[in-house]
């Protein structure tokens, strides 16, 4: 459980950060932004969803894509790790209308802080766990 809070929160908070530093990307409230007929009104709310979706696809999905994919993630050391949340990512972006990630490298910067962030938690989290 606490594996999946923290997908949860690195994303909400990586999407944050790189809609705050990173140019390209936006996370835009539109008048007709819902969820399933819920209307949304205020920007975390829009964050809180995209965070959700994106740790929920890395908790259910990135397991079964890490086994399928462990061949390659060998031969190129794990890089193809990046190239497997890149893609998770993009798959956000086109579900949602309110984000907006339009080129490579903001997609590559993007994952990037989020991985970073997903790193930090989780090591705090293994900190508390030790004691």
């Amino acid at each position: 459980m606490k594996r999946l809070i923290s997908q949860i929160v690195s994303a909400i908070l990586g999407l944050w950060l790189a809609d705050y530093f990173i140019q390209e990307v936006s996370i835009k409230l539109y008048s007709n932004s819902n969820f399933f007929g819920i209307s949304l009104t205020s920007q975390w709310q829009i964050l809180a969803i995209l965070g959700i979706t994106l740790g929920l696809i890395n908790f259910f999905l990135k397991p079964i894509i890490n086994a399928v994919t462990l061949p390659l993630r060998i031969i190129t050391l794990g890089l193809f790790s990046i190239i497997i949340n890149m893609g998770f990512l993009w798959i956000i972006d086109l579900m949602f209308e309110e984000l907006n990630i339009p080129l490579f490298l903001p997609l590559f910067w993007t994952t990037l802080i989020i991985w970073i962030i997903n790193v930090i938690i989780s090591f705090f989290l293994k900190i508390q766990n030790e004691d």
